[in-house]
């Protein structure tokens, strides 16, 4: 059986010796190169841009400027932002072309012989702008003073919300015998992934304009090319070679609608030659998306036994200057602001906002982690002012199958949150036997001070919807032949354009193809991620991308099984699946079921704090996930760890610097991620292996899940070893000395 089995990453040998062909490694016989040019302006109207300099740079062979795209607008689930700013757009799109909302609003592409030629077109430019106000913050947004986008006809920055009513809320308050009341704000968080964006674009040999990119949609990237280029999807291909790492920050777009721009001018100029742009580290971290900030303002009563009875909550989510993802994460946040609780009373207001700084998307957890921050926290809180037991309050909220959630729907079938409560439990109550070292030295060349370190422990629990909800569309294709030189087949191909963004899908495809087929997964090859060879996979998002594919795979299997009993050689079985459709939910009260199905996590730490300087260190931590039947352990071990430290990485270190629309600190001297020595020191992952009743094999999806309850588990920890709760994060040192000094501490 391949399912289960603990097989190793067919493309693991290629990235631990370097023959992995990423998009930048591409070899390619007599390239040009392109530099994307950024605005540099967080708002401001172009006048003018004269292009004759970077024209008489020796070897620029093109610049391509607002007027070489025919529509000139994209957006993954709105059309708001132009794909190049410039004064000489096509007029075709609603969106105006001449206006940057963002410092990286792209502005040209110098395409030219050589990199160094093609920066020096590029400083070659010369653009004459007007200034436009700052809209710099949720505050200044919310002002509205001046409106980012005014020509979408809404009165103020706020584009898109959502509302929940639900029950009696002055009911729920008299019944109430303790409110907590809190503001919470949550930061921006970098993708900081290892491989930078790079883009390889030619015109193949069947005339498609093709893009060569790391993605994580290549069919949604297909149709966003085919918008903006104003070409049938047919005319262009997209292959996603080797993908150095993704967690949503790959779902929009970067490189890929310019290039293929790009492939198409120098074809029109009677060039064939393909073309090459890599950005570095600065770029990329001022060139993409980044998690949502924002502020939560809310108000939770509880009854002495610690039942909650009523929440109240208004949830202003910072978008940036364009929507990209910003309207279905909101969604998300905006329906796990409660958690995975039953609660009667409810009254939660929503809102993305327009500001002129970068652009809030998807990223791992998709709005999850910002909701759970804000709903363990006050579950914490609520435990501590009732000096209760917090895994005791948590068991009696927890929503049960058939339970209706905030939305007055019941979660899907296979509710397992207690049991995942459980385990957690069980192994935290270990810890009070061996307790953890605290030796905590925040500065290496100095020893601890040992009367200013204190430990505490903190949990924190949490779910999120696996697949596309709101009533979007899922589907996913998949196609398998058999091939044999006898009445059995031997051997098999799956076709299927899911990304391997470094989670190792593409391995874990061939084992759910070897499992229906009953061949050794050696037999099974693999066609991937190319527009040319494969249906639509849909996203490697929204922890989905084995749940849906397990589906398309087994039953695309049994169809090919079909055809080789029916004589066909080689035999081909194709199948579209699609689940059961989720709900929209209700403009006004909020009523609706969202999601498909779920998964469910648990986390508890225990850390170090020295409350002269501000240092945690996390001694030990256990993450506890429902993730279904395990189709590879050793990958989905390694997804959980990964998204520990990078949950880590949000709570604790990684603070993006905006200050007034730019980017401050957009290298990793500056903005810090977790090293080796930032990991915990005991690090526990257990896997419960509890069916989902909807999963193919049994499967859940795992990828998000430990990313959201890590930021409330720390913040209590802490609490429990200082007794103050801090309602921000990161929680870099210096802002735990802030809150320590304000409380008297140290």
């Amino acid at each position: 059986m391949s399912i289960g089995a603990r097989t190793k990453r067919f493309d693991g040998p290629s990235k631990v010796d370097g023959s992995a062909l990423y998009p930048g490694d591409i070899p390619l016989d007599n390239p040009l190169h392109a530099k994307v040019v950024f605005s540099n302006k967080p708002h401001a109207r172009m006048v003018s841009m004269d292009t004759s300099g970077a024209y008489a740079v020796p070897g620029v062979v093109a610049v391509l400027t607002a007027a070489d795209v025919p529509m000139n607008e994209y957006g993954l689930t709105m059309f708001d932002q132009p794909v190049i700013v410039g004064v000489d757009g096509t007029g075709r799109s609603a969106v105006p072309s001449d206006i940057s909302r963002w410092e990286a609003d792209h502005i040209a592409v110098v395409i030219a012989e050589s990199v160094e030629a093609a920066v020096a077109g590029a400083e070659a430019l010369v653009v004459e702008w007007e200034d436009l106000p700052i809209v710099g913050d949720i505050d200044a947004a919310l002002k509205g003073d001046t409106l980012v986008h005014p020509h979408n006809g809404k009165p103020t920055n706020v584009f898109y919300d959502y509302k929940i009513r639900r029950g009696d809320m002055d009911a729920g308050w008299e019944a109430a015998d303790v409110v907590v009341e809190s503001i919470y704000e949550m930061p921006h968080q970098e993708h900081a992934y290892l491989q930078p964006e790079a883009a390889v674009s030619y015109i193949d040999d069947e005339g498609r304009v093709t893009v060569q990119i790391a993605g994580q949609w290549i069919h949604e990237d297909r149709g966003q090319i085919a918008h903006a280029l104003d070409i049938p999807d047919d005319h262009i291909r997209v292959i996603y070679p080797a993908i150095g790492g993704a967690f949503g920050g790959r779902e929009d777009m970067t490189l890929q609608i310019v290039m293929a721009l790009a492939a198409r001018k120098v074809h029109g100029l009677g060039i064939d030659r393909p073309i090459r742009s890599i950005w570095n580290r600065e770029e990329s971290i001022l060139g993409h998306h980044k998690r949502h900030r924002a502020r939560v303002v809310t108000k939770w009563g509880a009854t002495n036994d610690g039942k909650i009875v009523a929440v109240d909550a208004d949830v202003y989510m910072d978008a940036g200057a364009y929507n990209y993802t910003s309207n279905k994460v909101l969604g998300n946040f905006h329906v796990a602001i409660a958690g995975p609780y039953a609660v009667p009373n409810v009254r939660v207001d929503s809102m993305a906002i327009y500001t002129t700084t970068v652009p809030g998307g998807a990223f791992r957890g998709f709005g999850a982690p910002q909701a759970g921050f804000v709903c363990e926290s006050q579950i914490n809180k609520i435990a501590d002012v009732l000096g209760l037991d917090p895994y005791e309050v948590r068991r009696c909220n927890l929503l049960g199958e058939g339970d209706p959630t905030i939305t007055s729907r019941p979660l899907p079938i296979g509710i397992t949150m207690d049991q995942v409560l459980e385990e957690c439990a069980a192994r935290t109550d270990a810890w009070s036997e061996s307790p953890a070292e605290r030796d905590l030295a925040p500065f290496a060349s100095l020893p601890p001070t040992d009367a200013a370190i204190r430990t505490g422990t903190g949990l924190g629990i949490g779910f999120k919807n696996v697949g596309f909800s709101f009533g979007f569309p899922e589907r996913c294709e998949a196609t398998i032949e058999l091939f044999g030189e006898t009445d059995d087949y031997d051997s098999a191909t799956v076709f299927h354009a899911g990304a391997d963004v470094g989670q190792g899908a593409h391995t874990v495809f061939a084992q759910m193809a070897a499992d229906a087929l009953g061949l050794s997964v050696e037999k099974v090859s693999r066609e991937m991620s190319d527009t040319a060879t494969s249906g639509d996979s849909g996203s490697a998002s929204a922890s989905r991308l084995t749940w849906m594919a397990g589906h398309a795979i087994g039953e695309a299997a049994a169809v090919a099984q079909k055809a080789w009993g029916d004589g066909e050689r080689p035999a081909r079985g194709h199948y579209r699946y699609e689940p059961p459709a989720s709900e929209a939910i209700d403009p006004d009260t909020g009523v609706g079921a969202p999601f498909i199905t779920c998964g469910y996590v648990a986390e508890a730490v225990e850390l170090a704090i020295d409350v002269e300087t501000g240092h945690i260190e996390i001694l030990r931590m256990v993450c506890v996930t429902d993730a279904g039947r395990v189709v590879n352990p050793v990958l989905a071990e390694g997804q959980i760890e990964g998204a520990v430290v990078q949950a880590l990485g949000y709570t604790l270190t990684e603070r993006l610097v905006v200050e007034d629309g730019r980017i401050v600190n957009p290298r990793f001297s500056g903005y810090l991620i977790p090293g080796v020595a930032d990991i915990p020191r005991t690090l526990e992952v257990v896997n419960l292996e509890l069916p989902d009743p909807q999963g193919p094999w049994g499967i859940r999806g795992i990828a998000e899940m430990p990313m959201i309850p890590c930021a409330p588990a720390v913040i209590a920890a802490v609490h429990d070893a200082t007794g103050v709760w801090i309602d921000e994060f990161p929680l870099t040192p210096d802002l735990v000395r802030k809150h320590l000094r304000a409380a008297g501490i140290a």
